[in-house]
């Protein structure tokens, strides 16, 4: 029987996260880089990967590999992971956490429901979950060829349960239908894949409740009382459960739905 430090070691594999330049894209990121696995950070602009590469390493976690791609588009989401296994050699963990969300600015995306427009629905669809199936088909043979594939996809809360409108009022804040849309279709997306990938790649959902990111005062407050560890997450809290899923500690777990929200889908 493996040893707990051999179930989380991650020495030897190549991970490739999209979304690299964020928040929750580099906590990830760095727990892989800590548990000995290399690291491709994937976003929008080398600049973007690059600055988290540099505080990762900052920090102690190491230096992470960086592949600039815009994954709206076919040919973007194949090459950035061609370039990942081009840079690597080989490709065992791939991470979908790009993603459009509450801070991005394209018209008809951070609107009222009624001013929500398809273009702002496509776009994120072609990010949120397009992106996901290509990059998914096109990793394939590359995570099967290792003995360890492992496809994690980020979710979100919005994607198994509606919104509470009286969290967002007196705020500029919004829900996107798309945002939702996307998210849960992602769930459903990582259901297939476990199926048709399995034995030799396992597929999971990582499903963060709201994390903290300054949101207004009233709105955290509202959330944190809806809430039943009472805050908001942190990047911190995702770290463990990435891990988990990832590497052999969940070796017989595909198909599955890890929510880390403190208990918000739980009333």
């Amino acid at each position: 029987m493996k040893k707990l430090g051999e179930l989380m070691d991650l020495g030897g594999r190549v991970a490739l996260v999209t979304g690299g330049g964020g928040h929750i894209g580099s906590a990830i990121a760095g727990v892989f880089l800590e548990a000995g696995a290399r690291v491709v950070l994937c976003d929008l602009t080398m600049e973007a990967c690059e600055r988290r590469a540099g505080e990762l390493e900052k920090q102690g976690s190491g230096r992470p590999d960086s592949v600039a791609a815009d994954l709206a588009g076919e040919e973007g989401a194949r090459g950035a992971v061609r370039d990942a296994i081009r840079r690597a050699g080989r490709l065992d963990i791939l991470v979908h956490c790009a993603a459009f969300v509450g801070i991005t600015r394209i018209p008809g995306w951070i609107e009222p429901f009624e001013k929500q427009t398809v273009a702002a629905w496509d776009a994120a669809m072609r990010v949120n979950l397009t992106a996901a199936f290509v990059m998914a088909q096109e990793s394939a043979p590359s995570l099967k060829a290792g003995g360890h594939g492992s496809v994690i996809l980020v979710s979100s809360i919005y994607g198994i349960v509606g919104p509470d409108k009286t969290l967002y009022e007196g705020t500029a804040m919004e829900t996107p239908a798309g945002y939702a849309a996307g998210k849960g279709g992602l769930i459903q997306l990582g259901r297939y894949l476990a199926t048709m990938l399995a034995p030799e790649i396992r597929v999971n959902c990582l499903t963060p409740g709201g994390v903290w990111r300054g949101q207004p005062e009233e709105f955290q407050d509202r959330y944190k009382a809806r809430t039943p560890l009472r805050r908001m997450a942190t990047e911190e809290d995702l770290k463990g459960a990435a891990l988990f899923l990832a590497g052999d500690l969940s070796s017989y777990v595909t198909g599955h739905n890890l929510v880390v929200d403190g208990g918000w889908t739980a009333w």
